[in-house]
């Protein structure tokens, strides 16, 4: 079983994930990136980030021992975004990045992200590469050789001015509420807001080490819609754990999903062309035909919108859960940065962000997350794969279905979409059971 899944490694922090795996991995990292030259010829850096887990202790411990036992110096920025982590990894020329977070997975959950020179995600080779070296024998560093350990403080303030320059028109005028969901963002996301001119209530913003992403943030809109009522608010914006994503609410209370929000920048920005995933809904891909604007699909995954973007020269691009890349900014999402684009957009246009949102018309989805199978075994089942048939036809133009496994979670996602709700819930809930009975 591959140990890399979508988005790092993942799993129970001091289980699945221990210490003893974060040093081997972190020693492995730095062995394999500086066998295809990704680190310098000089003392190798690399800038080390995490989210607000109280497990990221521990782990981020490990990971420095096992980088500058490697002979790599380690910046130590403490908790900040993901994307932050992208960013401080491209402008310092550091060799590589690692990011301790589970992201939107509950808080016992922790993972570790690694980052490239130059600020992008690793491909699945160097993945590989990395799992395969794991505890091999190697030459150790002694004396002088050996890597040091730096707590880089100006950090998040090297972010911050990132973000802002990101900007051509000030925010004054909009009242938003954002939901840190007590992780990465706590800090960041409330200062640089309100730097940019917005009035900002922040919430969930708090972190203990223990109430990341409970009750609260992109995976739990409850209370952040609550609050942009009472407030009176503009709009809610609602991040995940590291902060690398990024959903909206309007005023009156509606999910302003990343599908929306990458249509508004689409139209927004004049793009011709627009780079989502096989989960994009088909009323996103029905809006871009309309304004012309054409339209590529990839699996799940940022990194995959991202080497698409990149092989063909896209500037945008992203998921339905949030996470938006602008590569004008940077090159992998990052919630903050959607936040303030999104708010620009307001901003300029000076429309809502309802009005702003009218450009498209979402198509009923239904998602149902089936838990306890073999996921392993759904591309191989023939009843599976003649039930998605049959509904499909009956669907046509106007519906689609995807079943796929989770690259971060132990479950496999039936996902439909129709033009009527009650048409995709019941295919859905007539796959659902189908998988329970194929794959359990």
């Amino acid at each position: 079983m591959a140990l890399f899944g979508t988005d790092g490694v993942r799993g129970v922090a001091n289980v699945d994930l221990t210490a003893e795996l974060a040093l081997d991995l972190a020693v492995a990292a730095a062995h394999v990136l500086g066998e295809v030259g990704a680190i310098s010829k000089n003392r190798p850096k690399a800038i080390v980030g995490q989210d607000s887990r109280a497990s990221g202790e521990f782990l981020e411990a490990a990971i420095v021992a096992g980088l500058a036992s490697a002979g790599v110096d380690v910046y130590k920025v403490g908790v900040l975004p993901t994307p932050a982590i992208a960013h401080l990894v491209a402008s310092s020329g550091a060799d590589l990045g690692v990011m301790i977070s589970a992201s939107h997975n509950p808080m016992p959950d922790n993972g570790i992200k690694f980052f490239a020179k130059g600020g992008g995600k690793l491909d699945d080779a160097l993945e590989l590469a990395i799992e395969s070296r794991l505890n091999e024998p190697w030459d150790r560093p002694a004396g002088r050789d050996v890597g040091r350990v730096i707590v880089d403080e100006s950090a998040a303030e090297r972010y911050i001015y990132h973000l802002l320059s990101s900007l051509s028109v000030n925010l004054s005028g909009i009242k938003v509420v954002v939901d840190c969901a007590n992780g990465a963002a706590s800090e960041v996301a409330p200062e640089v807001y309100a730097r940019a001119g917005a009035e900002v209530i922040a919430i969930s913003n708090q972190p203990n080490g223990l109430n990341i992403n409970e009750n609260c943030g992109s995976t739990h809109l409850e209370n952040l819609i609550v609050e942009v009522k009472k407030q009176g608010a503009d709009l809610g914006i609602a991040h995940d754990g590291d902060a690398d994503r990024c959903l909206a609410i309007d005023a009156d209370g509606n999910l302003v999903d990343g599908d929306y929000i990458l249509a508004i920048l689409a139209k927004e920005w004049r793009v011709q062309t627009v780079v989502g995933t096989v989960m994009t809904n088909l009323g996103f891909i029905k809006a871009m035909t309309e304004n012309g604007i054409a339209f590529e699909k990839t699996p799940v995954g940022d990194r995959y919108v991202l080497e698409n973007m990149l092989t063909n020269g896209h500037k945008l691009g992203g998921e339905q859960s949030g996470h938006i890349i602008m590569r004008d900014f940077a090159n992998t999402g990052d919630g903050l940065l959607t936040a303030l684009q999104l708010m620009s957009a307001m901003a300029k246009s000076k429309k809502s962000l309802k009005e702003l949102a009218k450009i498209m018309i979402r198509f009923p989805q239904v998602l149902i997350n089936v838990e306890g199978v073999n996921k392993s075994n759904l591309t191989t089942s023939k009843a599976i794969a003649a039930a998605i048939g049959d509904n499909e036809s009956k669907l046509g133009v106007n519906g689609r279905i995807l079943l796929r496994a989770s690259g971060t979670e132990p479950l496999v996602r039936v996902m439909v979409e129709a033009e009527s709700e009650i048409v995709a819930g019941e295919i859905a809930k007539t796959l659902a059971t189908l998988v329970r009975l194929e794959l359990s």
